[in-house]
């Protein structure tokens, strides 16, 4: 329930207490006690039939008409089955009345000619924008460390509807690296990734942006045996630049490793089983 209705409810209910007692003038208790049943039948009506969900929702005019309904609805009892022969003190209700009527006034009017509220403010929707890279995957030759790079594309974080970039673009993509060497293991230091443009210059990356790297940090990562291969995961800053056409050329990826003699020794050990 808004609290709108609820006023509603509120105005409506002291309204018809207003109206009974100048309508209704015998048998009542006083303006006091009209105004009580009418917010009490305001109120409790209103609320009976919003839970029996009989005008969740409906207009505002609606609204008052049933608090209205409600409002009446016990003055008019009253009226009927308790009513009192006993003068009500006219001046006091007077005075009530009037009083009353111009502070209902003034929040009428306040609510219809007021400053209107402003509609609450809506989170912006975030989406990532995807780009492709054709082609999507490459080939990796350093030395005796091949492989391929595959699974490549560049997403960035833009504010649906302004286009205004949130996250600066990502490249991201499946890096798999083999030793193919049959007699040297070798531990892998660091990767680089350098985009060049159309006229083979390296295109620089944003001063917020950090240099695209591919670190190994683990030692199952980091060393391979003969016929060893690993798998990483490259997600790294890209150029805001490169996603001009016809800027970006080539993307390379350059490897730092340590290669050593792999040797395989055979130790003969004399045992017994069994007391054999």
């Amino acid at each position: 329930m808004s609290f709108v209705i609820f006023v509603t409810w509120v105005l409506v209910g002291l309204l018809a207490g207003l109206l009974a007692g100048w309508v209704m003038k015998r048998g009542g208790y006083g303006l006091k006690r009209d105004i009580i049943l009418g917010l009490v039948g305001s109120i409790g009506a209103s609320a009976l039939l919003r839970t029996l969900g009989m005008f969740t929702g409906a207009w505002i005019v609606a609204v008052a008409v049933v608090a209205f309904i409600g409002a009446a609805i016990p003055i008019v009892a009253q009226r009927k089955f308790w009513p009192t022969e006993r003068l009500s003190q006219a001046k006091a209700d007077r005075w009530w009345g009037w009083g009353l009527g111009a502070a209902l006034v003034a929040v009428v009017v306040w609510m219809t000619l007021g400053p209107a509220p402003q509609p609450a403010a809506t989170a912006a929707v975030i989406e990532d924008k995807t780009y492709t890279v054709t082609p999507a995957a490459m080939k990796v030759k350093a030395g005796i460390v091949t492989g391929e790079v595959t699974e490549m594309k560049v997403t960035e974080r833009v504010e649906q509807g302004s286009g205004r970039v949130v996250s600066a673009a990502k490249l991201t993509a499946k890096v798999v690296l083999k030793n193919s060497s049959a007699n040297q293991t070798i531990r892998l230091v660091s990767g680089t990734i350098t985009y060049i443009d159309v006229h083979g210059q390296p295109i620089k990356l944003e001063a917020a942006q950090t240099e695209p790297t591919l670190k190994f940090t683990t030692y199952d990562s980091d060393r391979l045996d003969p016929g060893q291969e690993t798998t990483q995961s490259l997600d790294v800053d890209f150029p805001a630049e490169a996603l001009k056409a016809k800027t970006l050329k080539e993307i390379r990826l350059g490897l730092a490793y340590i290669p050593s003699q792999y040797r395989e020794e055979t130790v003969h050990v004399i045992v017994s089983v069994g007391g054999q």
